[in-house]
């Protein structure tokens, strides 16, 4: 393609930059939120990644499940509140957790159960989500500590009143006070700080460093009342392994539950990888969605470029005749046209990715604002779509404007005048 034909393009655009730009609105729109999606999944799976790092990638998840045939019965019955809540699994034991310990890949384990109290210290409160977990959680779990120690297998079996506080909880009760070997009331209990983690970043609100640890048996007879566990951690030998150590944890409880048909376990056994790959499938299907949202939006405008490049193409029917009668052939006045619609989408893709780019940095700092460590990413594949995607839409929207153009006959075209 002439150099001579870009620059007529360009030209003639910038004759009305008005309207060049309005008719580049629905591109940039489409292009923008193309580019929004995509560095946000990509940012998110990221974040997902690290917490996963964080936590572990070698370790197996056991959580309390209801089983369908229980949803289904309890949706029938007279209860008001069984459509909305379910009544508690209370089958996952310690002996479950021991039994777990014993698995050949299985290299340690830990039971859990979570509830909400108040915190009180002075004059100041706070409500927070509290963890109960034994001791080999600190053997799992990657998380260091800012100040003071972890508490002990002794102090778990004495049911100890002490607690490890989230960075953040202890800022929010003890603000510029040393936390450890205070002391605070957690429910109607006196409890004794012995140290503050780290700051971890993690989900807002029940991120952990919004939350409080203490001894499982201190959480379960003391705060709870219960003597049942929410769910397992385990870790393993042998990551390549996981797949089958899930199959055997899952032997394990349908034997210590009484469980005889798979369809009722009252348990879901999850790997890491599982769990990443399940995360995995649900942001391709929401990203899928958003994009064919924002197709329909870059349609909408491929279309405004078209209506608008027949406006053109009428208002310079005689200009058309004229350059026709001083010799330029039909394929140069096709090529004209069609350059002027990829240089107006590709204007308007540009725009698109610097405004959708802008977007992104901004949910990037908002994250990381409460707490979130989300990166600012935006894939290259994003920038190289999203100026492809506007380059075929000026060709395919561009087409039918420029052939009317090219078949004009140059002496009806001067006659227009």
């Amino acid at each position: 393609m002439k150099l001579k034909t870009i620059n007529q393009a360009v030209r003639d655009l910038r004759r009305n930059p008005t309207r060049t730009l309005l008719t580049t609105l629905g591109i940039i729109i489409g292009i923008s939120t193309v580019i929004l999606v995509l560095s946000a999944g990509e940012g998110f799976r990221s974040f997902i990644n690290q917490q996963v790092e964080a936590y572990g990638s070698n370790t197996i998840i056991v959580q309390t499940y209801v089983p369908p045939t229980t949803r289904a019965r309890e949706a029938g019955s007279n209860n008001p509140l069984s459509s909305v809540s379910f009544s508690a699994i209370t089958t996952l034991r310690t002996r479950d957790v021991e039994d777990i310990k014993r698995l050949p890949n299985i290299a340690d384990a830990y039971g859990a159960a979570m509830t909400q109290k108040s915190f009180a210290y002075r004059q100041l409160n706070k409500t927070a989500f509290i963890m109960g977990a034994d001791a080999a959680r600190f053997r799992i779990d990657k998380a260091g500590l800012a100040a003071g120690r972890f508490f002990t297998e002794q102090e778990d079996l004495a049911a100890a009143q002490v607690v490890v506080l989230g960075s953040n909880l202890a800022s929010d009760l003890f603000e510029e006070e040393e936390a450890v070997g205070k002391t605070l009331r957690v429910g109607t209990y006196n409890f004794e700080v012995i140290g503050v983690y780290e700051p971890r970043g993690g989900f807002a609100l029940n991120g952990e460093d919004d939350q409080a640890l203490v001894p499982l048996r201190t959480a379960q007879k003391k705060l709870m009342g219960i003597d049942y566990l929410f769910y397992v951690i385990g870790q393993v030998d042998d990551v390549n392994q996981s797949d089958a150590t899930a199959e055997d944890i899952k032997a394990v409880l349908r034997q210590n539950h009484g469980i005889t048909d798979p369809t009722k376990d009252d348990f879901l056994v999850q790997t890491q990888e599982q769990s990443l790959s399940t995360f995995n499938t649900v942001l391709a299907g929401t990203t899928f969605l958003l994009i064919a949202v924002a197709a329909i939006s870059l349609i909408v405008g491929g279309v405004g470029i078209m209506n608008i490049m027949y406006v053109a193409v009428t208002e310079r029917i005689s200009e058309i005749g004229l350059k026709k009668a001083l010799g330029a052939t039909n394929a140069d006045i096709l090529n004209e046209f069609l350059v002027e619609a990829v240089i107006v989408t590709l204007l308007g893709g540009a725009i698109g990715i610097l405004w959708g780019s802008i977007m992104a940095f901004g949910i990037s700092l908002i994250a990381s604002g409460i707490g979130l460590t989300w990166a600012f990413i935006v894939p290259p594949s994003a920038i190289l779509l999203g100026l492809g995607v506007s380059s075929v839409i000026g060709l395919a929207f561009g087409v039918f404007p420029a052939r009317r153009a090219s078949k004009l006959d140059p002496i009806e075209a001067l006659r227009s005048e």
